[in-house]
């Protein structure tokens, strides 16, 4: 299975009144995991976007397992769970410096035409693309 690693490390401005690391910066982080798989990969999402293409987000997962604090280092993995004509799955684990899962997520997204929000095919779009994720999705169904 193939897994791209992004190493974070976590600000100040990142954590709440308790200290630890506030939940919503975990979607953030998962964004900065599934841009880094798309460039490990040889493709940029700036490119789809220039060519009238979003990918937005229609459902999204996540469990937290272990708080972390300002001054540590968080590593994204992120790997596609699956894909199909119309959807991708990313899946995520965000984990400490010592191995410890802090987080697990899946984001679910479509691909579709700026201009009308109509999905399209990633297959249709960009065929060496689609082909590479259907290579190294997690689910072969």
């Amino acid at each position: 299975m193939f897994i791209s690693e992004k190493e974070i490390e976590i600000r100040y401005a990142e954590t709440d009144q308790m200290g630890v690391v506030y939940h919503a910066n975990y979607l953030v982080w998962m964004e900065i995991g599934r841009t880094k798989i798309i460039e490990d990969l040889g493709f940029t999402y700036a490119g789809l976007e220039t060519e009238g293409y979003l990918s937005p987000v229609i459902d999204l997962s996540i469990q937290y397992k272990a708080s972390m604090k300002y001054g540590q280092k968080a590593t994204v993995r992120t790997w596609i769970e699956s894909h199909g004509r119309l959807r991708t799955i990313y899946g995520y684990e965000i984990v400490h410096e010592d191995g410890t899962v802090a987080a697990t997520a899946t984001s679910e997204h479509v691909l579709v035409k700026k201009e009308s929000f109509r999905p399209v095919s990633l297959a249709k779009v960009a065929p060496d693309w689609d082909s590479k994720y259907n290579e190294i999705k997690q689910n072969k169904d």
